[in-house]
């Protein structure tokens, strides 16, 4: 099990910009990466995936204004966004998956509150 704290959240006006971070208690090399997001009354929704190896992906809301990126030694990844819109506002959750040869797991974090309004 790992876990995972996710920060960076806040209010932000239209065409603004925020970069949240998702820091691990351990070592996530081997894990894949993800953000996701949730508004109330609506099903979690894929953001952005960051496998082990292979390839990122978006979601086509976000292609082109968000940018995952990862840094193995210090366990954490994080979620660049910009051009942000009104409909982004959502709570933003960081999630890990892994394999270890026997069953797969995943962990999530509490979730970081992300509000564009003006």
């Amino acid at each position: 099990q790992v876990n995972l704290v996710e920060s960076g959240g806040g209010l932000v006006p239209p065409g603004g910009s925020l970069r949240l971070s998702c820091s691990a208690s351990a070592s996530i090399t081997f894990f894949a990466m993800h953000w996701y997001r949730q508004v109330p009354g609506k099903q979690r929704e894929l953001v952005a995936s960051f496998p082990a190896d292979g390839d990122i992906e978006y979601a086509d809301s976000v292609k082109g204004r968000f940018i995952i990126s990862r840094d193995n030694a210090k366990n954490t990844i994080y979620l660049q966004m910009t051009s942000l819109k009104p409909e982004d506002t959502a709570v933003y959750y960081c999630n890990a998956g892994w394999y270890n040869g026997i069953r797969p797991g995943n962990s999530w974090g509490q979730g970081t509150q992300v509000t564009v309004s003006s």
